[in-house]
């Protein structure tokens, strides 16, 4: 049998990380990169991706490359896979973290459920939701010719979980009905595709529980007194499940929602 370690290693694996400059989606890049993946950065944010592809390769020389492209536009996603395709020759993971969150800056998007406006849940959709199925459709054939083709989608607990009005109580965190929806169909849209792609390609999820990221301290303390192990999450909390999830650690896993969330989910 092969050891740990060898299992563990992703060197020669390409892989597409959407999100790429954000705070999860740099977690699990740098994860990939660590074991040896090539990895390229997606992000709508051009310095965010440029900074990040920096930053990546200062840790790990000539493991990163960005791809600034928008996943509104279905074309440009298209021909950002189709690009990437081609300049590397093929690809072996790809994970789909980008999304509109609860900060996100968009008119009737992060406000009170009577403020929130159809234009936000169709664009929060589009970027959460409907782009996952774009990649993958683009990715898929490559993916399985890889002959280690690994989906990872990140989700969420909101995805899994009716949200606790008295965690909110007082603080401006808002709950995004559109983020819970379509986060909730990014874990079955896993289900959906491991049974379809089966056997050449494995598709999984990784849901986080609340990322501490500059909430007030009556949240962050509501939160943590919830949670069995007694805290909120870290962008770093995520990097051992997406390793797991793309190397071979995992190999007999698909069709699997992973929540890291310190037990929030289990009460």
């Amino acid at each position: 049998m092969r050891s740990i370690r060898e299992m563990a290693n992703l060197e020669g694996r390409r892989a597409l990380v959407t999100g790429g400059g954000g705070h999860i989606g740099y977690a699990a890049a740098e994860a990939l990169a660590e074991l040896g993946a090539q990895v390229a950065l997606l992000d709508v944010d051009v310095a965010r991706c440029g900074a990040a592809e920096t930053r990546l390769n200062a840790a790990y020389p000539g493991k990163a490359t960005a791809i600034p492209c928008d996943l509104a536009n279905e074309k440009a996603t298209r021909n950002a896979v189709r690009a990437l395709l081609a300049d590397r020759g093929g690809l072996e993971i790809l994970v789909h973290s980008a999304a509109y969150v609860g900060t996100t800056n968009l008119a009737g998007w992060a406000v009170p459920f009577e403020q929130q406006t159809v234009n936000a849940w169709d664009l929060g959709l589009r970027i959460n939701l409907t782009s996952a199925f774009v990649l993958v459709q683009e990715a898929r054939a490559a993916l399985a010719k890889s002959g280690s083709g690994s989906v990872i989608f990140i989700g969420s607990i909101s995805g899994m979980t009716g949200p606790d009005p008295s965690l909110y109580e007082g603080t401006k965190v808002t709950r995004v009905a559109a983020y819970a929806a379509s986060k909730g169909g990014l874990i079955q849209l896993t289900r959906y595709f491991a049974t379809l792609f089966a056997p050449a390609v494995r598709v999984n999820c990784v849901s986080p529980g609340g990322v501490e990221r500059g909430q007030t301290d009556v949240f962050r303390d509501r939160y943590s007194a919830r949670t069995p192990l007694g805290r909120m999450a870290t962008e770093e909390d995520m990097k051992g499940a997406v390793a797991y999830l793309a190397s071979d650690l995992s190999a007999y896993v698909t069709g699997q929602n992973i929540a890291v969330d310190g037990g929030w989910t289990v009460w």
